[in-house]
């Protein structure tokens, strides 16, 4: 390519040769232009909205653009795929999962925190079901309908429940777990319950609470397009009874619970997540507390479990450490696909704080994490009672694994949320 240089003026005037190759790249360009908005615009087809429930699924077998009115639900044909046996599991000496579902701050985030859920691991169970089967036992017997109970409106989704793990129980732990004709058989404790009987022996909540380590709770939409408890075996809840919420709307139960900034950012969220839920979508969450007594099924702390109010306000100011306990549920949402109900399954997981902060990076992470809860998140959780003991104890420890080589930089590659 010829160019003639005028050094002078720092400037330069093309050849003809130059003219001509300009046209062409401008003339290619102007092509490739049209190509490209032609091409975006073949392909700009509306992104697929989030699936909304008030619509029936794409999906095979399913009618398209179906309303359904708050309220009605038309029966689901999905089917939960078949369990797979949960690889060598003992009753005597399977151990709990470590959940530790806090995170470093400064900053707390208020979200539901939901991950999808795998079908298989529906249901935890370990080496501790026998003192929650006796524990729940007990209070089934002692406590009644003040912690189980099932509305008639609800008793069709309480018994798809109890149906639903009469199935999933004896493919999923098959050495505890046998289907019969009639129902199931626990062969570790030698129960036997027939579910298909009518009138059933007991309420079919309390039924399935016998079978799991779980708290159990179902949602049901009524007309007004709100989601009520009703349904529920709420035996080892630690700090809240079913006999104040059942009945409530899914917004009543979280703010006569004072449950921090639910109107500002969570309200709205869950309402819409409700709503849109579908059978083949369950959901995982976890959360966490502080105790500062020894007891799964109620913590005396906050008050008697048959006090007219309970709250903070009773505890006793800054136990000693041996008195605090690391108490996190792991909860899943499925709903039922013939009765339309939402089931959450409530696990608690109960151990000493003086146990668990004896694994890496625990201690400073969930110092980290109180200190960064909020005003409104400190009185939900207590933590004026036990911050400051606790707080001493986490540093200290903290200390003690950095001073024995704990590498910071590694606890990704090490643990993930929420474990």
């Amino acid at each position: 390519m010829a160019i003639a240089t005028d050094s002078l003026r720092g400037s330069f005037t093309p050849s003809k040769d130059t003219i001509g190759v300009f046209l062409v790249l401008n003339i290619c360009a102007y092509i490739i232009t049209i190509v490209v908005r032609k091409w975006n615009a073949s392909n700009k087809a509306p992104r697929p909205s989030t699936p909304d429930l008030e619509k029936s699924t794409s999906r095979p077998g399913a009618r398209e653009k179906v309303i359904r009115k708050p309220g009605e639900w038309t029966p689901s044909d999905f089917k939960r795929p078949t369990a797979a046996p949960y690889p060598d599991w003992d009753v005597h000496t399977s151990k709990p999962i470590p959940y530790r579902p806090f995170r470093y701050g400064p900053n707390y985030f208020t979200t539901m925190g939901l991950r999808s859920m795998k079908w298989d691991e529906w249901i935890e169970l370990d080496n501790h079901y026998l003192k929650y089967h006796a524990d729940k036992s007990k209070r089934i017997e002692e406590r009644g309908e003040k912690c189980y109970r099932t509305a008639p409106e609800a008793m069709d989704a309480a018994i798809e429940l109890l149906e639903e793990l009469c199935n999933y129980l004896p493919e999923r732990y098959p050495n505890m777990f046998q289907k019969t004709p009639t129902g199931i058989t626990n062969t570790v404790t030698h129960e036997t319950f027939n579910i298909t009987q009518r009138p059933l022996p007991e309420d079919p909540m309390a039924t399935a609470a016998r079978l799991v380590q779980d708290d159990l709770a179902i949602m049901i939409e009524r007309p007004d397009g709100e989601y009520y408890l009703l349904a529920g075996a709420i035996l080892l809840a630690g700090f809240w009874r079913l006999s104040d919420k059942f009945g409530m709307s899914l917004e009543k139960i979280h703010t006569s619970g004072d449950v921090p900034q639910f109107r500002e950012k969570l309200q709205r969220g869950m309402t819409n997540f409700f709503r849109r839920l579908r059978p083949e979508e369950p959901v995982l969450r976890n959360n966490y507390f502080i105790q500062v007594d020894d007891q799964l099924a109620w913590s005396p702390s906050i008050g008697s479990e048959d006090s007219e109010e309970v709250s903070w306000n009773t505890a006793e100011k800054n136990r000693a450490i041996e008195h605090h306990f690391f108490r996190s549920e792991r909860q899943s949402l499925r709903r039922l696909p013939r009765s339309g109900g939402v089931v959450f399954t409530i696990r608690t997981y109960f151990e000493p704080v003086t146990e668990i902060v004896k694994e890496p990076y625990v201690p400073g992470r969930l110092a980290s994490a109180v200190r960064s809860w909020g005003d409104d998140v400190s009185r939900y959780k207590g933590k004026e009672k036990y911050a400051e003991v606790l707080l001493e104890y986490l540093d200290a420890k903290h200390a003690e694994q950095v001073a024995a080589g704990l590498d910071l930089g590694k606890e990704d590659e090490m643990r993930s949320y929420p474990m």
